[in-house]
Parts: structure tokens; C-alpha cells; sequence
């Protein structure tokens, strides 16, 4: 019995993702009362928008402007910042106001989710991991109320600016202008570069956040040459800050090059305006979900270069969702080791563990399978005149939690629109939380018996 009892026993990750599924369902269920509709809801279109809410996606099935009344939008709010401090940070909170101890394997899992080399300080970090988040906030509140205040007065402006801080900075996408996002300010230096800047300081990572906050301060009181700033970050963040100033200038080169003569996104704007525009695109995809241009005008060529911005998405540790800048870049570096005949995957003087890589391959591979399934699932359900192309936006951006949509998700089914709910929950738990959830423990034979070696062709 007693065995019995210990195998049934469900670890950590299982409840939380149950608790994750719980809030959700919560959310939906408010949503769906009517003090928060402005007009009759059905339910599902209730439970698509707490899910699109709590995984920070951003797709939505209905309008969150004129569907739902202030009660609404801020249980809305709620969800999001809920579902942007993420799922880690959410459960070492609720296990500390629990007073729960943090057991040795929970503390694996917030290192390896923050990418720290120690169990010790964990704690520590996701608290300021939060208090950042609520600074940084209202920091971009105030920037975003230069526009929103003088537009729709003192009170609006004010709520306005609040809810698009936490949905940019949470990477939702969603906001509560109208029906479509941020088209009107496509020209609006303010929003977009604040938009832009609230997105690309959540979705670094907040394990960066720490380290070049950490080596600005030795920097500033002289204890280290301003010269070795970048020297001294870690490999993390060193990969994290490159490939994302990559991900981003090459984004918006692509972007600007085959929209440039669009009349429906860019072609009709000046030179400054279409840099902006495709800036703020490249910016976008990597799971923000807001638009300043229309998603399904964009050519067929600049919607599959989105799929794959959107695909990667942002920085571990952070609120940003897709297989991770840092992952992509590492195996990118391993594949040209392996070209060159390298034995080791080195990167700015560090080695990078075998073990490392293989989990990069995991990651991919789990998203990618996932991404496929989701494609193929849509297609079968959808009637033949829906574009494929459209499907694969869809689902790009349900799997990497981005939320831009190509006008696709409000007229699918049922069916389809559930899997997309399924794909925003699969992608913001991500391929790690998954093994976690569903791996068994290694027994300790295992960990010392190393069977015969053989080699099998590929390729």
C-alpha cells in the first residue's frame, strides 16, 4: 500500500501544471460572467482569451476593446501579469507565502530556468525578478501616458497606459484600443519605441538583466576598466545580448527589403517611417504580438521569415516564449564545430557542455514536433480554401506565444481554435517543463552502468 501510495503521488511540476490549467480555467469562467461582458459571451470564446492571457500569447477570438467592461479588463490585466512572471517565479512565490520548503530537485529547476551555476541566491533572484518586472512597468507606463494622456484624458490615459505597459512588457500582445492593435501609431515614435524597448527588456531574460546590472555597477564604481564590460558578462547573457541585436537587425533588413514597395504594409511611408515599421515587426515577432501593420498583407516571402523570428522567440528567463535565442545559437555553434571537425563547441573562451546541447536539440525537436502536429491538425480540420499560409502563421505564433495573427484565428472552428489553445499552453509551459512533468527518475544503477558503444549510419 505504501508503495502503492508513493507511485500515485503526483511531483511538483504535475501540480503546478494543474494549478496552470487552474488558473486559466478560472479566468475563463470570470471572463465569461456577465458584469465583465459588455454583451453575451459563449464561453469558449471566454476560456481562448484567458488561455491567449495567462501563456502571454495574444491571439484573441473576440475584441477585448468593446467586448469587455473595466471589470473585465482588469481581471484581463490580472491573468497577464499572471502569465508573464511565469511559471517558475509563480510557484517559488506560492511556495514561500505557503512557507513551503524548496526541495533540493524544485531548486534544480529554478537554476536551470534562470541559468544560474548554484542552488544558493535562487530565491533571491526571482524576488528581484519581480520587483524589476513592477519597475520596468510603470516605468513604461509613464512613457506610454505622453501619448495616452493628452489622446484620451487624465483617467483613460492613465488605465491605458498602465494595461499596454504590463501587456508589452509580459509579451501578451493584447490591448484594449480596438480592434486592431497598435495599426494607428504605426508612424508614433513614442509607442513604438517604447513598445519596442518594453519588449526587448523582458524577452533578454532576467538572468541578464542581473548580470549587466551586477557588472554596470563595478563598471561605474571603478573596480573594473570600463574596457572589460563585455568581457566579464556571462556566456549566457553574451549570447543572449548578440544573437538578439542579430535576430533584430537582420529581422528588420528582411522585413524592410520585401515590403518595400508593399501599398498595404510600408510602401506608402517614408524612408525613417519604413525603418520604424519593420523595426518594430522584427521586434514583434519574437513574441510580442502587437502590429503596427497589417499581418495579412504582409507577402507570402516576409510571412515565412516571421514564422521563423517567431519560432525562436526570445531569451530564457524572461517573459518571452519560442525555443530560446540562446538555444538556436548554440546549436548553430555546434553544427559549425562539427563542420570544422571540432571536438569541443567553444564559444568566447568557454566550452560548452555536451549535455548542454543535447537538451538544445530536445527543446527543438519537442516544439518543432509539436508546431507540425498543430499545422497538420488545422489543415485536416479547415476547409481546403483557408491558406496554408495562414495556418502556418497561426501556428508559429500560438507556439512561440507571439499572438500576431494573419486574420486567421477569429474564422477558424472550434476544433482549430482549441488547438491553438492547446499549442499557446504547450508552448509557454515549454519542451523542459515537460520532461519534467512527464520524465521518470533515474534509478542509480543507471547512472554508473554504461552499456557496449556501437556506431549506426546516418545522413
Amino acid at each position: 500500500m505504501r508503495e502503492h501510495k508513493k507511485n500515485i503521488r503526483w511531483n511538483t511540476m504535475q501540480l503546478l501544471t494543474l494549478g496552470f490549467l487552474g488558473v486559466i480555467l478560472l479566468g475563463g469562467i470570470l471572463l465569461w460572467l456577465p458584469v465583465c461582458n459588455e454583451r453575451p459571451i459563449a464561453f469558449a470564446d471566454a476560456l481562448f482569451t484567458s488561455t491567449t492571457a495567462v501563456c502571454v500569447t495574444g491571439l484573441v477570438t473576440i475584441t477585448p476593446a468593446v467586448q469587455f467592461t473595466l471589470l473585465g479588463k482588469v481581471i484581463l490585466l490580472l491573468l497577464i501579469q499572471i502569465g508573464g512572471l511565469g511559471v517558475i517565479a509563480c510557484a517559488t512565490a506560492f511556495f514561500l507565502i505557503l512557507k513551503k520548503k524548496i526541495t533540493v530537485r524544485e531548486r534544480v529547476v529554478i537554476q536551470e530556468s534562470y541559468n544560474m551555476d548554484r542552488l544558493g541566491g535562487m530565491v533571491g533572484m526571482v524576488r528581484r525578478a519581480i520587483i524589476g518586472t513592477l519597475i520596468v512597468e510603470a516605468a513604461g507606463a509613464v512613457l506610454y501616458a505622453v501619448q495616452f494622456v493628452p489622446e484620451y484624458g487624465m483617467a483613460k490615459g492613465i488605465w491605458y497606459s498602465v494595461f499596454h505597459a504590463v501587456s508589452a512588457f509580459c509579451n501578451a500582445g493584447i490591448d484594449i484600443i480596438g480592434d486592431s492593435s497598435l495599426m494607428e501609431y504605426v508612424t508614433n515614435p513614442v509607442i513604438n519605441i517604447t513598445t519596442m524597448l518594453l519588449i526587448i527588456l523582458s524577452g533578454i531574460g532576467f538572468t541578464v538583466w542581473t548580470d549587466v546590472i551586477s557588472n554596470s555597477r563595478k563598471i561605474f564604481k571603478n573596480e573594473v576598466p570600463r574596457k572589460w564590460w563585455f568581457t566579464r558578462l556571462e556566456l549566457h547573457s553574451k549570447i543572449a545580448i548578440i544573437t538578439t541585436a542579430v535576430l533584430i537587425v537582420s529581422g528588420t533588413a528582411a522585413v524592410l527589403g520585401m515590403e518595400y514597395n508593399n501599398p498595404d504594409t510600408i510602401g506608402n511611408m517614408s524612408i525613417g517611417e519604413k525603418v520604424m515599421a519593420s523595426m518594430f515587426q522584427s521586434v514583434t515577432t519574437r513574441t510580442a504580438g502587437f502590429a503596427t501593420i497589417s499581418q495579412g498583407a504582409l507577402y507570402t516571402e516576409s510571412k515565412l521569415i516571421c514564422c521563423i523570428l517567431m519560432f525562436i522567440g526570445g531569451s530564457p528567463g524572461g517573459t518571452a516564449g519560442g525555443v530560446k535565442t540562446t538555444t538556436v545559437a548554440m546549436l548553430v555553434i555546434a553544427c559549425i564545430t562539427f563542420v570544422r571537425g571540432g571536438r569541443d563547441t567553444e564559444c568566447f573562451g568557454r566550452r560548452i557542455d555536451n549535455a548542454n546541447i543535447r537538451t538544445g536539440f530536445f527543446v527543438v525537436l519537442v516544439a518543432f514536433t509539436a508546431f507540425l502536429a498543430g499545422v497538420t491538425a488545422i489543415t485536416v480540420i479547415e476547409p481546403e480554401n483557408v491558406p496554408f499560409i495562414g495556418i502556418l502563421y497561426e501556428a508559429s505564433s500560438a507556439i512561440g506565444t507571439v499572438g500576431l495573427t494573419a486574420d486567421l484565428t477569429p474564422h477558424l472552428s472550434r476544433a482549430s481554435q482549441a488547438v491553438i489553445m492547446a499549442m499557446m499552453y504547450l508552448g509557454r509551459l515549454g519542451p523542459i517543463t515537460l520532461a519534467l512533468l512527464f520524465g521518470g527518475k533515474v534509478h542509480p544503477r543507471d547512472k554508473i552502468r554504461r552499456l557496449p558503444k556501437r556506431r549506426i549510419m546516418v545522413g
